[in-house]
């Protein structure tokens, strides 16, 4: 198996075991696309790597010998147009299998690969275009996101090709036609012009719950930190069939469709669809059955409310979660309903998996799990000291010893930003948590979330979790309020379940539930029902946005 190249031992008896002798041996110059793809398309050319269907019924499969005389055409196709190595070049693709084509061929010329959402207006566009340095976009042949484009190209001095992906038009190259008549045969760079370990590789804008989209820098070495996203937190089998439900656009698409299970052996499962419906995704995944499945809890928080009972997910074996916090009520309904335990997992696009819960760790509802090896994670408080058990503080990952291969290398053309987060041998991950006396992590949440009202620290994950205990509520996000007297106010916005109706008394009781379920000052004195959350792209839920909605309400007052 490839993954022995990377890694000297594979099993491990016990947590304790995996986190003092796990370690990845990096090769020089490595190369995903030339040392993973292409010589798993040498040694076991017929593998299935990608399965892919989408809403209108095609599919397609795509075995690794495949994926390299497709990403030799298209390195082809960019190097003809004249892209080069370093030329950032932006990939707006949503689920198109044409995607995997692209970035492996930016990696094999040693291209930065910008990967972006369908979802970006012409300002997203001028800003990333001109922040970035963008040279080429390859993007969806979807009207919006066309215009989008075109629209942003006067402010864009550095954009100069544009190709599309299922379609033509004029001033653009049409990158299927271009594909199909290109050379299957691409020659491996050398010298000078083969990218190094330290090159950069990905760029990826920030999702930007909280404030304006970093750039996220990481090297060519970034692929070999996922064998612990993939194998040890997700658990894909070598043959086995993964589904992690993301867009390309966002790196939870690196962490579960391409780098980590490919390397373990896994094939993955994209499925291509522009409105998530439970009853289709579960239809997904009983007819191709799928092993292993990794979402956020707004996936698993729909999935619930369905009748498990009616699909055959027998084949399914390993679930887990990320991207917000779980709460407690959905793991219990998932396990009673299917049998499997939710195996919560936690990190960010800066990194790989930094905590999670392991095979090896027995889950507790709501916790994160334990620090991944060679992560160096402690919880610190305003002044940079280690938190007692208990005491809430700021997650951190020191890197005064070793930086943990798959860590970014700093924000993209920004010092001083890079310097605020990580400085002193300290990253400083904006996420507050606390340690209970076994070592497992619980999240609290964004240091931007936490409320103080009355003197009082309010975290709005414990309030959220405690409203989802009520069967009325969906879903839900609780935010600050200000508030003369107090300071701050804790407010919920709650999308109802079906059968349920806005009304003065169910505000009455749900705040009742808060404070018998946490504490009598943790409850929501706002109440706010809404049809949907504002989300990004990804599915986590916008605070930010929230909150500027009621900073907008109260200038109006």
């Amino acid at each position: 198996m490839i993954l022995e190249k990377f890694i000297s031992k594979t099993d491990y008896s016990s947590y304790e075991d995996f986190v003092q002798n796990f370690k990845i041996n990096v090769p020089e110059n490595f190369n995903f696309a030339y040392d993973v793809v292409d010589e798993l398309a040498a040694k076991e050319p017929n593998k299935t790597a990608i399965v892919w269907c989408n809403d209108s019924g095609e599919e397609a499969t795509f075995t690794f010998a495949q994926l390299k005389y497709y990403s030799d055409k298209a390195a082809n196709v960019f190097k003809s147009i004249g892209i080069k190595k370093n030329d950032p070049v932006m990939l707006v693709l949503k689920r198109r299998y044409e995607f995997w084509f692209c970035i492996l061929a930016l990696h094999k010329i040693g291209a930065v690969c910008i990967p972006a959402t369908h979802l970006l207006t012409k300002k997203d566009y001028v800003y990333r275009n001109n922040a970035a340095s963008i040279k080429m976009i390859v993007a969806v042949a979807e009207p919006e996101v066309i215009e989008h484009i075109e629209e942003s190209q006067k402010e864009s001095p550095t954009l100069i090709y544009k190709a599309l992906v299922g379609g033509s038009r004029e001033g653009w190259y049409d990158f299927n036609k271009e594909l199909e008549n290109a050379d299957e045969h691409f020659e491996k760079p050398s010298g000078d012009e083969m990218p190094r370990n330290e090159d950069i590789s990905l760029l990826y804008f920030t999702s930007g719950t909280t404030g304006f989209p970093k750039m996220v820098q990481h090297n060519f070495t970034y692929p070999l930190g996922h064998i612990l996203t993939a194998k040890y937190w997700q658990n894909v089998q070598d043959g086995g069939l993964h589904l992690t439900v993301a867009d390309t656009g966002w790196a939870k698409a690196v962490w579960g469709k391409i780098y980590g299970q490919w390397i373990c052996g896994s094939a993955v499962f994209v499925y291509d669809y522009d409105k998530f419906v439970p009853k289709k995704l579960l239809e997904i995944i009983e007819k191709y059955e799928i092993t292993t499945f990794c979402a956020p809890p707004t996936i698993y928080r729909f999935l619930i409310k369905e009748d498990l009972t009616k699909y055959n997910l027998k084949k399914l074996k390993y679930c887990v979660i990320a991207g917000e916090p779980l709460n407690p009520e959905i793991y219990n309904q998932f396990l009673k309903a299917t049998g499997i335990k939710l195996m919560e997992g936690y990190g960010q696009t800066e990194c790989t998996v930094a905590i999670a819960t392991y095979p090896w760790i027995e889950p507790r509802p709501g916790s994160m799990g334990k620090p991944s090896p060679g992560y160096d994670i402690d919880i610190v408080d305003e002044e940079g000291n280690s938190c007692d058990v208990g005491e809430e503080g700021e997650i951190v990952i020191r890197t005064d010893k070793r930086k943990p291969i798959g860590m970014f290398d700093g924000y993209y053309r920004d010092e001083e930003k890079t310097k605020s987060v990580w400085h002193d041998g300290v990253y400083h991950t904006g996420d507050m948590a606390w340690r209970d006396e076994d070592g497992y992590f619980w999240f609290v949440g964004r240091a931007d979330d936490v409320i103080k009202s009355s003197g009082y620290r309010i975290g709005p994950f414990e309030v959220e979790s405690a409203l989802l205990e009520h069967p009325a509520v969906l879903e839900t996000a609780i935010t600050a309020v200000p508030d003369p007297i107090r300071g701050q106010i804790v407010k919920a916005t709650v999308v109802l379940t079906k059968g349920y109706t806005p009304s003065e008394e169910l505000k009455k009781e749900l705040q009742e539930h808060v404070k018998k379920v946490t504490a009598p000052y943790k409850y929501p004195r706002i109440i706010e029902f809404v049809d949907e959350l504002p989300k990004t792209i990804s599915g986590k839920i916008r605070r930010v946005e929230l909150r500027e909605r009621d900073s907008k309400k109260q200038q109006q007052q």
